[in-house]
């Protein structure tokens, strides 16, 4: 999968088109990722213990990975991503567009 928890990413489809947020956490099984202040979800929680509130809590739903795109520091918009392996063997992403290596 080609985003990684604590990526910033832009949503391309959905009622969240163009929102950008930060993914809090991915789920490379499933393809699905949760990105923060995008696909609120209500919820209607019993309170589980005495004294607990209980109510309608908004939360974030996950989504599918390939409606989101990361965003580029350089370019500041989305980007498709491609890999490269450095001189010293480690494998890191980078911005198709400019060339810039996405993981530091």
């Amino acid at each position: 999968m080609h985003i990684r928890s604590k990526d910033t990413v832009v949503v391309i489809t959905g009622k969240d088109k163009g929102k950008q947020g930060k993914v809090l956490t991915a789920f490379p099984k499933t393809g699905k990722v949760v990105v923060e202040g995008v696909a609120i979800a209500t919820k209607h929680q019993k309170p589980r213990q005495q004294g607990m509130p209980g109510g309608i809590v908004k939360k974030e739903a996950a989504i599918d990975a390939s409606n989101v795109m990361l965003v580029c520091p350089k370019c500041k918009k989305g980007v498709r991503v491609g890999h490269k392996i450095l001189d010293n063997g480690t494998k890191v992403r980078v911005c198709v567009k400019c060339g810039t290596a996405i993981d530091e």
